[in-house]
């Protein structure tokens, strides 16, 4: 799964959303992301949807790499989504089982909040994919500019970020490979039971 992380990687193709400016891409995918948080139904939620295919399409990047950015974080997704089954308490009763009880709202709750940290996701991701380590700091730091005069070092700040974003990727090829060191010598992260395999991955 770890060999699956390409978010915070960039790749070089000739696209429109490769040569815009690192500003603006930057400025839209933060609009993007906050448009995300406030879209409260799914109509708002399909606008978001249909924006994040075109930057797809624009990019000129293959929706595989994409989909391979959602693979190390789909226990994440999966478990938020569990858990928005269940905060509904009212409404039309799709299940029950003894005290448990599964309600249309809590569903359609659910699959509305895991599009949205899909939608995140992939739209994360076209920034890091189309915009290089230097670009987006010198982006970052443009933009964040006038908060030199209250004496903010916005250089280090937008450093610090990029360089973030850079070594996820890194971090997850390492880890990879000590994974595998690790098996060779008879470890094994998908034997026994829920704690066993923590334990080993630890």
């Amino acid at each position: 799964m770890l060999n699956n992380v390409t978010f915070g990687q960039f790749f070089p193709v000739n696209s429109f959303v490769h040569k815009m400016d690192p500003r603006f891409k930057l400025i839209i995918t933060v609009a993007l992301i906050v448009f995300a948080f406030v879209a409260g139904n799914f109509a708002s939620l399909s606008v978001l949807a249909v924006f994040t295919v075109i930057i797809i399409l624009l990019s000129k990047i293959p929706v595989s790499m994409y989909l391979r950015s959602l693979k190390s974080i789909w226990f994440l997704v999966l478990l938020t989504a569990v858990l928005n089954v269940f905060y509904a308490s009212e409404g039309t009763v799709l299940f029950e089982y003894g005290f448990i009880k599964i309600y249309a709202e809590g569903v359609s709750r659910a699959i509305f909040v895991a599009v949205r940290i899909v939608l995140l996701i992939i739209t994360s991701s076209a920034l890091t994919y189309t915009t290089s380590p230097t670009s987006l700091t010198d982006a970052i730091e443009r933009l964040l500019s006038p908060l030199m005069k209250l004496g903010v070092d916005t250089h280090m700040f937008a450093m610090m970020m990029t360089i973030a974003l850079r070594f996820i990727p890194l971090l997850s090829e390492e880890t990879g490979k000590i994974m595998n060191a690790q098996k060779a010598r008879g470890v094994s992260f998908s034997e026994g039971g829920l704690i066993r395999r923590a334990k080993a991955l630890i």
